[in-house]
C-alpha cells in the first residue's frame, strides 16, 4: 500500500509518495508545489498524482495551523481542510491532518546527526522533555514528553503568545508593533511574515541608513522578507538595517526558544526547525543566539547545559510520513 505524505505550507507544499516497504525515509517520489497556484490541497494532490501516473490508499498532511476534530484553516493562507473531504474528494480509504510542528516533533527523535547542525553540545538528560521552535513563514512551537516507551508529540500555538522584549530596542520594537497590530505576538517579530515589520521599525530609526537600490527593490516586492533576509545573511556591509533586523530577530529566537525550553524543562535538547534557521546557520553560531538563550538569570547554567540543534532537513515531511506509516499499520 501507498501513503501520500505531505507538508503543507503557505509558500510551499511539498508531497512525497512513502510505501510501507522502503518506509518513511525512502520516498518512492517527491515534488514541491507553490501554494499559492492552487485553490485547495486536493487539486494540488491531484496533480502530484497525475504527473506520477500513482494511486495511493492513505495521506497524511501536515498543516500551518491547528488541528480539531479532522478539521484545519490554513493561518496564514486561508485554505480550509477537512479530513473526510479530502478522503471522499480523493477516494482514499484514510486521510489525517496534524499540525505542522506536530510532524516536525514526531520526526525528532528520529533525527540523525547528518539532519542538523549543533550549536551548543549541553548535556543531555535521557528521557528528558524537547522543545522545538520553528520559524518559517509563521512561527511554530511544540514539545515532545517521554511516554515510557517512546516520545510522545505535543502541539502548540505558542508563537502567538504575548512578544516580551528583552531590551530597550525591544521595547522600541514592541510600541511599535502595538501601534500597528494593536497586539504583538512572538510571530510578529521571529516569522518570515513579521520580518518586514522589523525591518519597517529598524528603518524608522535611521531612515538615511537604508541603501537606495536595495529601497527600490523593496518597494517593488510582493513579498519584502526573502529580500531582506538575503540581504542580511550575504551583503550585511551594504544593507546595514537588514543586518539589524536579522541581529533582533536571532536575538528574539534566543529568548524564546529559552522561555519554551523553561516552560517543558527542555532538558533533552531545544530544536530550531521551520525554514528560516538552515540559511542563517553563520549568523546563529556566531554567539549572539546562545547568549539570548543563557540570559535568564538564575538559569543560566541550566539553559547553558541543553544542547541546541538546528534542523537542516524537511523534518514535517518526514514527520507526516512517520506518522502515516504508523496509522496505517495500526489498521
Amino acid at each position: 500500500m501507498m501513503l501520500i505524505a505531505g507538508d503543507i505550507g503557505a509558500t510551499t507544499t511539498r508531497l512525497a509518495l512513502v510505501s510501507a516497504e522502503a518506509g518513511p525515509r525512502e520516498f518512492v517520489a517527491e515534488r514541491e508545489f507553490h501554494t499559492s497556484d492552487y485553490k485547495g490541497l486536493q487539486p494540488v494532490v491531484e496533480a502530484f498524482l497525475a504527473k506520477l501516473g500513482a494511486r495511493a490508499e492513505h495521506a497524511c498532511f501536515d498543516v500551518a495551523g491547528p488541528v480539531t476534530g479532522g478539521r484545519a484553516h490554513l493561518t496564514n493562507l486561508g485554505w480550509e481542510f477537512d479530513e473526510a473531504a479530502l478522503r471522499n474528494g480523493l477516494g482514499l480509504k484514510t486521510v489525517t491532518l496534524l499540525n505542522d510542528l506536530h510532524a516536525i516533533a514526531q520526526a525528532v527523535p528520529h533525527l540523525t546527526h547528518r539532519d542538523m547542525v549543533t550549536i551548543n553540545a549541553g548535556a543531555a538528560q535521557d528521557h528528558a522533555p524537547l522543545a522545538v521552535l520553528a520559524p518559517g513563514t509563521g512561527l511554530g512551537e511544540a514539545f515532545l514528553i517521554w511516554g515510557g516507551a517512546n516520545y510522545i508529540a505535543c502541539s502548540s500555538e505558542g508563537g502567538h503568545a504575548d512578544f516580551a522584549p528583552t531590551n530597550p530596542t525591544q521595547v522600541g520594537l514592541l510600541a511599535f508593533l502595538v501601534a500597528r497590530y494593536r497586539h504583538a505576538a512572538y510571530e510578529r517579530v521571529g516569522s518570515g511574515s513579521g520580518l518586514a515589520d522589523v525591518y519597517d521599525y529598524v528603518r524608522s530609526l535611521d531612515p538615511a541608513a537604508e541603501n537606495p537600490a536595495f529601497a527600490a527593490a523593496l518597494f517593488a516586492a510582493k513579498d519584502r522578507a526573502p529580500l531582506i533576509m538575503d540581504a542580511a545573511a550575504n551583503d550585511p556591509a551594504n544593507n546595514p538595517l537588514a543586518s539589524q533586523t536579522l541581529r533582533i530577530v536571532i536575538d528574539v529566537w534566543g529568548a524564546e526558544a529559552a522561555n519554551l525550553a523553561l516552560k517543558v524543562l527542555a532538558t533533552g535538547g531545544v530544536y530550531l526547525a521551520g525554514g528560516l534557521p538552515p540559511r542563517v546557520l553563520p549568523q546563529l553560531t556566531d554567539g549572539a543566539f546562545l547568549r539570548a538563550f543563557r540570559a535568564k538569570g538564575r538559569f543560566v547554567d541550566l539553559l547553558g547545559a541543553i544542547p541546541v540543534h538546528v534542523i537542516t532537513m524537511n523534518a514535517a515531511l518526514l514527520g507526516a510520513a512517520i506518522h502515516g506509516l504508523e496509522q496505517m499499520k495500526a489498521g
